[in-house]
């Protein structure tokens, strides 16, 4: 069994935050850069069998202009723009088929959910492939690609798709561009957190058991992948700590909690190993937006699962409410 600290300790645990000096200019560049591509958002739909929903397999040009996969699910009813939910994804998971994401058609929203450049190998299949090869030493999976340069770094490449996946659910006609939220968990979650922080004007983020938050303390408390991949590394790349840890200071999420004003629910499960409850916590409270949090003391990384949905569920009936 996994423990951290006890909860009333993990509601008042602010650590410090390692923040460079550049994150700032340095995520304005980057989305600077990426945003000299065209967008080239594509729609094309696609007969699942499924009658109660229209489903659009997604093209857009993400980080570099490489592109993206995705999916937009909507009602088959929908005949106006919709809210829309831009669902990220976990990690080595893909977009999968549309049958996996019929839980916010299903309440009237459409979905519009982001394949993970290089990832999809284990669970649900991806599409999208990563054409950067990254500098240096790496060891399996994602996590240190690229690690020893913010440039290079592999999360520079995905937190950027997510902000593209925004744009590109905004520019379809079923989409009410300004009745967005962004989803996800773990490092969907990571993902959430990073873009409702780098765009302007969303209405709520629901940042589940979020991965990438709080890197130090993660890497130092827990032996699960993927913070183990770091650790891996680590062990041969002994006189690289300080450089690894500089990159990962320009992806924490404490740092994009601490700019972050969109309104969001958090999630955690106190015996999660894979995101240790105090890494949660620690972006929880760092967070300057409005916000509040689920906890669910006897889970782990599953988080509350439906329970958690009932809660996004109402959140998001509030926020049409206010659309109507």
């Amino acid at each position: 069994m996994f423990i951290d600290m006890p909860l009333d300790q993990l509601r008042d645990y602010r650590p410090p935050r390692h923040e460079p000096a550049e994150f700032g200019a340095f995520w304005d560049r980057t989305l600077e850069e990426a945003r000299k591509h065209d967008l080239d958002a594509v729609f094309t739909e696609v007969d699942t069998g499924l009658s109660l929903v229209r489903s659009y397999d997604v093209g857009f040009a993400g980080f570099g202009g490489h592109p993206i996969k995705g999916w937009l699910i909507v009602p088959a009813s929908a005949t106006g723009p919709l809210p829309c939910v831009v669902q990220y994804i976990g990690y080595n998971r893909g977009r999968g088929v549309p049958q996996d994401w019929l839980l916010w058609p299903a309440a009237g929203w459409a979905v519009f959910v982001m394949d993970s450049r290089g990832q999809g190998g284990i669970r649900q299949s991806g599409d999208t492939a990563d054409p950067v090869g990254g500098t240096g030493p790496m060891v399996p999976g994602r996590l240190t690609h690229g690690v020893l340069d913010p440039d290079d770094y592999y999360y520079r490449r995905l937190y950027t798709d997510g902000v593209r996946a925004v744009e590109a659910a905004r520019s379809h006609p079923l989409v009410d561009a300004d009745q967005m939220v962004v989803a996800g968990g773990s490092q969907g979650g990571g993902t959430a957190m990073a873009v409702s922080a780098l765009v302007p004007g969303l209405r709520h983020a629901f940042i589940d058991v979020p991965f990438m938050t709080h890197i130090r303390r993660a890497c130092e408390i827990t032996d699960a992948d993927p913070y183990a991949e770091l650790g891996r590394f680590l062990q041969t790349q002994r006189h690289l700590v300080d450089q690894v840890f500089t990159t990962l200071d320009y992806f924490d999420g404490l740092n994009f909690a601490a700019r972050n004003t969109t309104p969001a629910l958090f999630s955690v499960g106190l015996r999660d190993a894979i995101t240790p409850p105090s890494t949660v916590f620690a972006a929880y409270n760092h967070y300057a937006g409005p916000k509040d949090i689920k906890v669910w003391p006897f889970n782990e990384h599953e988080g509350g699962e439906s329970a958690q949905s009932a809660a996004q569920l109402q959140i998001a009936r509030e926020l049409r409410g206010d659309a109507r």
